[in-house]
């Protein structure tokens, strides 16, 4: 898409019978009801107030004008702009603007603009509040012990949770729109003296190149117009969190989070394969247990990617199995060939998913129990399909939702379908192909110019432990070097305290 062509602002005029006129021609005041002017007399001056109705807060204002109200002819009569500005608005969030399309596009994001006859300035009064729901915890990453707070959709809201949790002068909170006609707000948020410069530039670069006429799908639209490379690679390449812990721990490790107005999901850049296994249930846990849950989620992903296919194949080529495994595979296949029966049980539970999202809450395990005791039983029952199918369906998806990234999980989910056709098609054969494609996939795919393996590939053996083992807090001293962050220190190693006594000079007597 070509970029749009520079237009040439329009200045505010003195005169408050143009600015009218030149608003009403923008917004459409006869069309658009809720869009609010109210004209008044303030210091003997004829004054307009321009607000979205849904967004002002009608107490804030009536307190501004109950002092506005009070000026007489003499205190706007020198120099009017500047003593109403800095000495009679008696609110802190206040600026001035003088063009009209920097009013309007200020005024349509909640702002209250005030315009005065005879000044060619207009003054911006945030006085606006959202609807917004109170922070909640987040459905797909509830953890038993840990805070019960959540992003909402409110931008405020999200840096005012991060900035609780990391006080810091360095932290930064870069405000930038995006979208030619939704202008909607975006925060790049980042620890200056920690996170990667050019990683910061990058994003900022990328964010600033946005040409689209607006972004109603928020994080994922902002992702999708920053992430360079294949579009149709199912992995992500980043990584969302609606847990204000989670964001703050990533920032301390040197990430770029990106927010978005309308989203209670923060984007974290940039992420490997890794990071979309990690969990806060295991840094709310003692360290030993934080280490059995990692490895068990570990075990149940390699389940819900590698069981189907490897079942599938020892039932369609028997002969690879030793003496000792004869027993896997079932004793009769049904009436419907076993690798169609995998694909149709594929189908069967995203159907069952996507009914149960679409279903209104209170019926929504009705129609869980519907599928499983009745289609699933019953499927089983005629001969449709073979009970161990369903059996290792039904194990394939509890490791899929063992994944704590719900975009990694339905990756994982299509890996493992592709694997099943390969295998279906070219038994053994296919599937060594299939997983090398895989593989081939994982290693060239990178995330702002992190390989998506590490610190698997390229080999790092001290970054890979701590991914593995989930080590204490007064031991995890470093940040990953991947990141190439500023300061790659997040803990001073401790000083061995001396022994009383030990290395002691001798006082002279």
């Amino acid at each position: 898409m070509a970029p749009a062509a520079i237009e040439e602002k329009t200045r505010l005029s003195k005169n408050l019978d143009i600015n009218q006129d030149l608003l009403a021609e923008k917004l459409a005041f006869d069309k658009n009801f809720d869009i609010v002017r109210r004209e008044m007399i303030i210091g003997g001056r004829k004054t307009l107030m321009v607000f979205v109705d849904a967004f002002a807060n009608a107490e804030l204002m009536t307190d501004i004008l109950y002092n506005l109200h009070k000026l007489d002819r003499e205190d706007l009569s020198v120099d009017a702009f500047q003593r109403l500005f800095l000495k009679h608005i008696n609110y802190v969030e206040v600026q001035p603007t003088e063009y009209l399309e920097d009013l309007i596009e200020k005024m349509l994001s909640g702002p209250l603009a005030l315009l005065v006859d005879g000044m060619d300035k207009a003054i911006m009064l945030d006085v606006r509040t959202y609807p917004a729901r109170s922070p909640e915890e987040p459905d797909l990453e509830k953890v038993v012990r840990g805070s019960r707070d959540g992003f909402t959709e409110t931008l405020v809201f999200n840096t005012a949770l991060i900035r609780r949790r990391i006080r810091d002068p360095k932290l930064r909170m870069e405000y930038t729109q995006a979208g030619n006609r939704s202008k909607t707000d975006i925060v790049i948020c980042y620890i200056e003296d920690i996170a990667n410069k050019d990683l910061v530039d990058s994003i900022r670069e990328k964010i600033g190149a946005i040409n689209i006429d607006g972004l109603p799908m928020a994080e994922k639209a902002v992702e999708e117009l920053i992430t360079p490379g294949n579009y149709w690679n199912p992995l992500p390449r980043v990584r969302y969190t609606e847990r204000p812990d989670v964001a703050a721990v990533h920032l301390l490790e040197g990430h770029v989070l990106v927010l978005v107005d309308t989203s209670p999901s923060v984007i974290i850049t940039p992420a490997t394969y890794f990071h979309h296994l990690q969990h806060a249930e295991e840094y709310r846990q003692n360290p030993t247990a934080g280490v059995y849950m990692r490895l068990i989620r570990f075990l149940g992903v390699a389940i819900s990617v590698f069981l189907l296919p490897l079942w599938l194949l020892a039932v369609l080529q028997p002969s690879i199995l030793p003496e000792a495994l004869k027993f896997i595979g079932p004793d009769k296949i049904g009436k419907i060939p076993i690798f169609i029966q995998f694909l149709l049980a594929e189908a069967a539970v995203d159907m069952v998913r996507m009914a149960t999202i679409h279903t209104p809450t209170a019926l929504a395990t009705a129609v869980g129990l519907i599928a499983a005791l009745l289609i699933g039983d019953l499927a089983v029952g005629v001969g449709l399909f073979n009970a161990e199918v369903i059996m290792y369906t039904a194990a394939a998806v509890v490791g899929n939702y063992l994944t704590p990234s719900y975009e990694l999980g339905f990756a994982n989910r299509l890996i493992r379908l592709f694997l099943i056709v390969m295998v279906g098609f070219f038994r053994l054969p296919g599937l060594l192909v299939g997983m090398v494609l895989v593989l081939l996939l994982l290693i060239f795919t990178r995330s702002f110019g992190v390989p998506y393996l590490w610190p698997l590939i390229p080999f790092n053996a001290k970054a890979l432990y701590n991914i593995i083992v989930r080590r204490p807090v007064p031991v995890n001293n470093a940040r990953p070097s991947i990141l190439n962050t500023r300061d790659s220190d997040r803990q001073a190693l401790p000083v061995p305290a001396r022994k009383p006594g030990k290395n002691r000079k001798k006082q002279p007597k």
